[in-house]
């Protein structure tokens, strides 16, 4: 069966308010907040998976979970000037406690560096208390002004996992910044999410860090989002606290930081990459449900009454493997209509039971990335699922590579690069001599963003010159459109 895809890249943003509204994921727009949506239980099961992962992730390598206060003191929020700079115009303010105006103004909190650095100084005093590496998942608040989006552009982020390390050097925290690197890749490949890994232009970087690594992906209209960014703080932080710890040689000496985050976009991802003109098409490894089984309803009740018994009995073999199934045997609903609820859900694997099963002790499962079918014995149906789940796990996450490679196009050309992005056909790579001035002037006159310096690719530009300047070139520079 060829399934339409056109809807799904020619039509991306409505295709995704649909999705999410109709197969009831996150409900937004409705309430009375701009830029503060809803997760409803179906999609709030999404969330809780990935979230589970990443968790899973982040024990495995010696971080500890915490969770610190929602609101931040202004004296301790411009602590550190450079990183207040940087978030001063998206600070939302608590100025009253009932009719009472406050003493000290209160952040909502758009970030914890300063309140997590603030505590670690009474925590730690030594490097033998080093590495410490703590996260939390919680809700930041950013008066977000451009054009907000659903999971994408919000002013509540209500899945925000950031990470917090404290190092002895520079060094210690540079490998922790390839560590969190790790971590993200790890996340990102089980999920079966594409990403380019970019080094971000000086001009562009998390204010207050010596640099940032970013995790960028393309989406069906081919425009980039930023899914996950990490940081070498280095010592701004814990000098702007006079935080010091003693080192190793006996000195007293300020320790260095990282910080690193992911929010609801990867959320927003997974439903986007792998969608169709039915819906979304879930990757298994965080499907609320893997396998629905639809009763075909016989001419006759008895006869459907032992269809239900017989899907029944096959749903608990599945449950009794730890598949996730459910049993839609609502008679009010046709089994068209259960298709298109179902396929609007995203759920991997159908599995319909009808007259024709019944009576040769068989099921025929249908895949929901292809609409592939087959018939198999009901005495093979958990070995088949599982099967089956893990190959559309694999395929979704070959589509979607195969489709953001095909979306980075590289030239030589200033021309070309802006047409590429005018029409908005992917990620532009150029040679770039190095200079900011270059870098910055590429922006204006492509009208896109530089999303950065390429970490996942080795392309030799020794031979090349600056798209910009033309002066030799040093590296790569990505441009792309983004959200």
């Amino acid at each position: 069966m060829k399934v339409s895809r056109e809807k799904w890249e020619k039509n991306f943003s409505e295709w995704l308010d649909w999705v999410l509204r109709e197969a009831e994921i996150y409900d937004y727009g409705r309430y009375p907040v701009k830029g503060m949506g809803v997760w409803m239980p179906y999609g709030f099961k999404i969330r809780q998976n990935v979230l589970q992962l990443i968790r899973k992730l982040l024990d495995e390598t010696g971080h500890e979970e915490v969770l610190f206060p929602l609101l931040i003191p202004e004296d301790l929020l411009k602590k550190e000037s450079e990183h207040i700079r940087g978030f001063e115009e998206e600070v939302y303010w608590v100025t009253k406690g009932g009719s009472q105006d406050l003493d000290v103004k209160l952040a909502l909190r758009p970030t914890s560096e300063t309140s997590i650095t603030f505590m670690e100084s009474f925590w730690v005093k030594s490097y033998k208390q080093l590495p410490k590496k703590y996260y939390q998942i919680v809700s930041v608040f950013r008066y977000e002004t451009k054009a907000t989006r659903p999971m994408m552009r919000l002013r509540e982020i209500t899945t925000f996992k950031e990470a917090h390390t404290l190092h002895e050097t520079y060094e210690d925290a540079a490998r922790q910044v390839d560590e969190a690197i790790n971590i993200y890749k790890a996340f990102f490949d089980e999920l079966g999410i594409p990403y380019m890994i970019s080094k971000r232009p000086e001009w562009d970087k998390f204010a207050g860090a010596e640099y940032t690594i970013a995790f960028d992906t393309i989406l069906p209209d081919s425009r980039v989002l930023q899914i996950g960014t990490v940081h070498h703080l280095g010592q701004h932080f814990t000098k702007a606290f006079d935080f010091k710890i003693q080192r190793k040689d006996g000195s007293l000496d300020y320790p260095h930081q990282t910080s690193y985050g992911i929010s609801d976009r990867v959320i927003a991802v997974l439903i986007a990459i792998n969608g169709d003109d039915h819906g979304p098409v879930l990757n298994p490894v965080i499907a609320p449900i893997k396998v629905v089984i639809v009763p075909i309803p016989a001419k006759d009740e008895e006869t459907t009454a032992k269809i239900i018994n017989y899907a029944k009995e096959v749903g608990e073999n599945l449950k009794n493997r730890g598949i996730t199934v459910v049993i839609d045997d609502d008679k009010e609903k046709t089994p068209g209509e259960k298709f298109y609820i179902w396929e609007l859900k995203g759920v991997p694997l159908r599995i319909e039971i009808g007259p024709k099963e019944l009576n040769n002790n068989t099921v025929y499962i249908k895949r929901r990335d292809t609409f592939e079918g087959k018939s198999v014995p009901k005495d093979n149906a958990v070995e088949e699922v599982n099967t089956l789940l893990e190959k559309i796990k694999n395929d979704l996450h070959e589509k979607a590579l195969k489709f953001l490679k095909a979306r980075i196009i590289y030239t030589e050309d200033l021309n070309e690069a802006k047409k590429i992005l005018e029409e908005r056909a992917g990620v532009v790579e150029v040679p770039w001599c190095g200079d900011n001035n270059c870098g910055l002037q590429l922006q204006d006159v492509t009208n896109a963003r530089v999303l950065g310096i390429p970490l996942d690719e080795d392309k030799d530009v020794s031979n090349t010159k600056c798209v910009m300047c033309k002066k030799p070139a040093k590296s790569l520079l990505r441009l792309a459109k983004t959200y």
